[in-house]
């Protein structure tokens, strides 16, 4: 108990001190913003708030153009134009903190010690990625706050909850999508614990008909049931609700432009420079369609092999999403790092070979960014060096993944009651 109190204490003034330390930072960044050539401020944010300019005239957000977002994003800024231009920094900031006291609680719930798990959780309120990210006006951590909360939910079986957690997650970005098979899994994992009785019962049966009877009792679970129908009728609320108010833009910038998105930009994605040969051709569709397939695959098997622990399933799905993406930027880093304190306890690998991997995977960046810079600030013709970087870049993460895999302790987390 004494132990308990001091871990809250600790974890409570690590969030205020990271709090403190992104707020520097913002004020900073309005200096930069005023005084130097290079802003500080991601153009993403000026995106948000003149969206939000919009709302507030009582206008549609898409009404600026490259706003691909849920309107409800550029309702909750609107401050930027009433109030002050930094009120989403702050908000966003307030979600980044409230992810890290998210991951303390989740890994307390998974059995580790208090002491562990503020440990852990500074691996998220003190990243210098997860500072400047939120600091620049990015909104990635509402959906790392949203996805974790779902996860902690789950955890504790508060499945009304979770499901309208993930259900606001699926709404804010598609993305989160992934995880709907091994949440459902997990919330009725208690008939993988089936009584002797029970098994005495099922071989009475005949035995064509078991197969059958069991998919359907699976299936069936009342919690499975009541988290599926609840995120159901939550998410097709507020959508429909966004629908009514402003019709089909809505649905083309929020979910289907980044179903059909096809960036010829440089990215850290592989596919970007076949992209960029192929734009306008028919083969562009097929290359989408080919990128999409091994997402598809590895997050179905990772979502039915490893449910039951929750935290490294998401890990691994959300990794191999973005791996295979067609379109991968920095920001998408974020949807896995959130979950990153928590898989700890879950792989076996020494110090020395996880050092190798995280310093494959910087170095790998910086070979990317290196020629990505010399493409667009210095105008030289980098494409093949930047489309090689991505590819280097791929077979990092895929060694990464591959590792994680092979180290993993296969012994279930389960669930709490």
């Amino acid at each position: 108990m004494v132990d308990a109190k001091n871990g809250l204490k600790s974890v409570e003034f690590s969030c205020f001190l990271a709090f403190v330390l992104r707020f520097c930072l913002i004020a900073y960044g309005e200096w930069q913003d005023k005084n130097m050539v290079v802003k500080y401020t991601d153009i993403d944010y000026v995106v948000f708030t003149d969206a939000a300019r919009h709302v507030l005239e009582g206008n549609s957000p898409y009404l600026r153009p490259t706003y691909r977002y849920t309107p409800i994003l550029s309702l909750l800024l609107t401050p930027n134009i009433s109030l002050h231009f930094c009120f989403g920094k702050v908000l966003f900031v307030l979600f980044d903190v409230l992810t890290g006291y998210l991951l303390y609680k989740i890994l307390c719930v998974r059995g580790c010690s208090d002491h562990r798990a503020v440990i852990f959780s500074w691996m998220w309120l003190f990243n210098p990625v997860a500072f400047a990210v939120s600091t620049r006006g990015n909104a990635e951590s509402i959906m790392a706050a949203l996805v974790l909360a779902t996860v902690y939910f789950v955890l504790i079986n508060k499945i009304t909850v979770a499901a309208i957690f993930f259900a606001v997650s699926v709404h804010f970005k598609i993305f989160p999508i992934i995880y709907s098979l091994p949440f459902v899994l997990l919330v009725g994992n208690d008939l993988h614990h089936s009584s002797k009785a029970d098994g005495d019962r099922i071989q009475m049966r005949p035995r064509c008909y078991d197969f059958l009877f069991r998919s359907v009792e699976i299936i069936l679970h009342p919690e499975r049931v009541k988290f599926s129908l609840i995120s159901a009728m939550t998410f097709l609320g507020i959508t429909g609700a966004m629908y009514g108010r402003y019709g089909f833009e809505f649905l083309e910038h929020t979910y289907l432009y980044h179903v059909t998105r096809q960036d010829v930009k440089h990215n850290f994605s592989m596919y970007f420079y076949m992209m960029y040969l192929m734009e306008g051709s028919d083969w562009a569709s097929v290359l989408g369609l080919v990128s999409f397939m091994p997402q598809l695959l590895l997050t179905v098997t990772f979502g039915c092999l490893y449910y039951r622990d929750i935290a490294f399933c998401c890990f691994v799905q959300t990794f191999a999403f973005v791996t295979f993406n067609k379109v991968c930027t920095s920001q998408y880093f974020l949807w896995y790092l959130c979950l990153l304190p928590l898989i700890l306890d879950s792989v076996n690998i020494t110090f020395r070979r996880a050092a190798v991997l995280v310093i494959a995977w910087f170095t790998s960046q910086g070979v990317w960014l290196t020629s990505a810079y010399f493409l667009e600030f210095e105008g030289m013709n980098t494409f093949l060096f930047v489309w090689a970087a991505s590819v280097i870049f791929f077979i990092v993460n895929i060694s990464i993944l591959t590792q994680l895999i092979w180290h993993y302790k296969k012994v279930p987390i389960k669930k709490q009651d």
